[in-house]
């Protein structure tokens, strides 16, 4: 019933309903984080980050030379890996997360991805991290922010689902509110002329083949019913070194807490 009123009302007001569907873009809405989260969280040396108008909270966890960075997805925060952190940490791996702007328990704000892709680049230049896994959307911020700085080399990268497509964000968004095409092409407009960048051009499987990755590994729940298998699949096919695997019985979510698939991460990010 609401996303019938909205597609009246986006017939009726498209300006108002545009304007809506950028703000739902443009505001994560973050979900609490379990005891468990929390408690790895709470292991971490913390330290804060000056990001434009945002203070970013970053975590570090200490153990050998060897250092994973994490990059969580759009709505999710560092604690979201808190399974991945505690079996790295066991294999003496040591950890940087952080929470994203205006994710976790980083200051609030307007954000948007492309804010979250500078801040990637910032992140693995400062620390000088070789090794990553991200999930979700932090696959588009990450393989984009790595495309964007090609003098960083990287040695290893997971990424636990990803999409392929920018634009899939917005029909993901566009379907949430229920507004029109016509509405969401007026929002892609208005990305474009902010960004200056035609959105539909903003594929990870183009971002990859400029990428200084000497492995790479995808992992996907065939289910998985927030970003269709197909995307990491296409990934896959326009990036030589990566490795693909298809996986069931996770989903989109659960695949961060599943033993099989940590192990899988670990084992990668040893070889």
């Amino acid at each position: 019933m609401k996303k019938q009123l909205f597609g009246i009302l986006s017939n009726l007001f498209p300006s108002i309903m545009a304007n809506l569907a950028y703000k739902a873009l443009t505001s994560p809405q973050i979900k609490k984080l379990r005891v468990h989260e929390l408690e790895v969280l709470d292991q971490s040396i913390r330290e804060t980050l000056a990001f434009k108008d945002f203070q970013i909270q970053v975590y570090h966890w200490k153990a050998g030379a060897d250092t994973v960075l994490l990059i969580h997805g759009w709505e999710g925060q560092a604690g979201n890996f808190s399974d991945l952190i505690v079996r790295l940490l066991e294999q003496n791996i040591s950890v940087i997360a952080f929470d994203g702007p205006s994710h976790g328990f980083s200051s609030k704000g307007r954000t948007s991805l492309f804010e979250f892709t500078e801040l990637v680049g910032v992140m693995v230049r400062k620390y000088q991290v070789r090794k990553l896994v991200s999930h979700s959307f932090g696959g588009v911020a990450t393989t984009y922010a790595l495309s964007q700085n090609t003098d960083l080399e990287i040695d290893r990268y997971a990424l636990l689902t990803t999409p392929d497509r920018f634009v899939d964000r917005i029909e993901m968004v566009a379907r949430q509110v229920g507004i029109t095409r016509k509405v969401q092409d007026r929002l892609v407009r208005r990305l474009e002329e902010e960004i200056d960048v035609d959105p539909a051009s903003l594929n990870v499987s183009n971002f990859v083949q400029k990428l200084k990755v000497q492995k790479a590994l995808i992992i996907h729940d065939r289910a998985d019913r927030v970003i269709p298998i197909a995307q990491s699949r296409n990934v896959h096919r326009n990036w030589p070194v990566c490795t693909f695997q298809e996986i069931e019985g996770t989903g989109h979510f659960r695949i961060l807490r599943t033993p099989a698939v940590i192990e899988k991460v670990v084992t990668f990010l040893q070889q």
